[in-house]
């Protein structure tokens, strides 16, 4: 591909409804007609630079060329993340606000996590055994909305769950959409602020007992690099930054059930497997499956890579969906291989489902470990605690609309549980 000189420009006078059309493949068409792993065009009628690659990823997450502040559209940051949350945040005061979530990722939490995933799933395993077909998406968001709210000591009622979970759900679904999804979007985040808001306060008043190791805890009496305390609204939204991405993991679970199902040799190898492929299989759903499209954020200060310019405010997005499908990276890129994995090195800008760079550092998500081991308990559920149908259904997903999922959401019938339960940790 081509690297060097001029960077290529998009003939079209805006490519905003190529966007909407294309979906995750938006980049990866363009790097392809153009021959290089950067191109630029207009999207909503500012100029953006586009890339993709291992070696693009390198330079997006530099922090001294690239900064975050103002690269999230409003739109997003009123639905996904929240207003100024620490996506948003750059240098030492992003560091500092990023330990606040590292802090939480120890391995006892992390075990933890891994345990009340299994155990709220084994809960709805009972009910599921009494009713006809279960629509696992919509399940697995309740269930990691229990588990989020569980884990990071937020009070939840039984009668919430469905709301909440819905909510969660919405905010992540109005990513990349207009109209009624996106107002949805917003809407959820109204409620799940207020929510939130209220639970702050009555920690702050001593009104809710908080386990210190929590994340409303941590976050609840977290302190600025000035000795302040988070404002009761940040407060709330980087809370929400905890509980919403771990109800997204839905998302791959789903994808894993249906790679069980399209590729039963690695069902056959999961039930045997002592740990060593079900790390390989979950890389691979990270890997393979439609996630995030992209990342954006702005050039710092002018600077060239391979004679190509870059000014200072520009906005340029990452391509994730691309580099993560990249044939350069992944021989065979577009089949589902667990076994490629076997003796990867663990790049940190080669497979970047959740961004790439040092999670410590940088503005990898600092929920990557928290989804590996949701998924991992997940799919140790699915595989050797429960036996289940698939009935017919459209699974098939769709590369345009952002986010993505199957149809039919994957719908199961006929559970029944198994007579003896492995241990998660074995």
């Amino acid at each position: 591909m081509k690297l060097n000189g001029q960077i290529p420009r998009d003939k079209s006078l805006d490519s905003s409804l190529a966007l909407l059309f294309e979906g995750y493949l938006f980049i990866q068409n363009r790097c392809r007609r153009y021959q290089s792993d950067i191109f630029a065009t207009r999207l909503f009628g500012e100029k953006v630079i586009c890339m993709s690659g291992e070696e693009a990823a390198k330079v997006f997450y530099n922090n001294e060329l690239f900064q975050r502040k103002g690269a999230a559209p409003k739109r997003i940051q009123k639905t996904l993340f929240g207003e100024n949350a620490v996506q948003a945040m750059d240098g030492d005061a992003h560091k500092h606000r990023k330990l606040l979530f590292m802090s939480l990722m120890t391995p006892e939490s992390l075990k933890s996590l891994a345990d009340l995933t299994l155990d709220q799933w084994l809960m709805r395993a009972s009910r599921w055994e009494q009713m006809g077909k279960i629509v696992l998406f919509d399940e697995a968001q309740e269930i990691l909305c229990q588990v989020a709210c569980k884990w990071a000591g937020v009070p939840l009622q039984e009668t919430e769950v469905k709301q909440r979970a819905r909510d969660f759900g919405s905010m992540v679904d109005a990513f990349g959409a207009v109209g009624p999804r996106h107002w949805q979007g917003r809407w959820a985040r109204a409620r799940a602020e207020k929510w939130i808001r209220e639970v702050i306060e009555q920690v702050r008043t001593c009104k809710l007992d908080s386990l210190e190791g929590t994340a409303v805890h941590a976050i609840a009496f977290h302190r600025e690099m000035d000795g302040k305390p988070l404002d009761t609204q940040m407060a709330a939204i980087e809370l929400i930054n905890v509980l919403r991405p771990i109800v997204a993991i839905a998302t791959y679970i789903t994808f894993g059930a249906l790679a069980l199902h399209e590729h039963p040799e690695c069902r056959k190898k999961l039930q045997s497997d002592k740990g060593d492929y079900l790390q390989m299989f979950i890389q691979e759903i990270r890997r393979f499956y439609p996630f995030g499209p992209f990342l954006g954020a702005r050039v710092h200060s002018n600077f060239t890579w391979r004679q190509n310019h870059f000014h200072k405010g520009e906005l340029v997005l990452l391509d994730i969906y691309g580099t993560n499908h990249d044939s350069r990276l992944w021989e065979n890129s577009d089949e589902f291989k667990p076994e490629r994995f076997k003796d990867w090195k663990g790049s940190l800008f080669d497979l970047i489902p959740q961004g790439g760079g040092n999670h410590y550092k940088g503005h990898r998500c600092p929920g990557e470990w928290v989804t590996i081991e949701a998924i991992k308990a997940s799919l140790f559920f699915l595989t050797k605690y429960i036996d289940y149908e698939v009935p017919e259904q459209d699974l098939s997903f769709s590369v345009v609309r952002m986010p993505t999922l199957p149809k039919s959401k994957f719908v199961i019938s006929k559970v029944s549980k198994k007579s003896h339960f492995p241990n998660l940790t074995t």
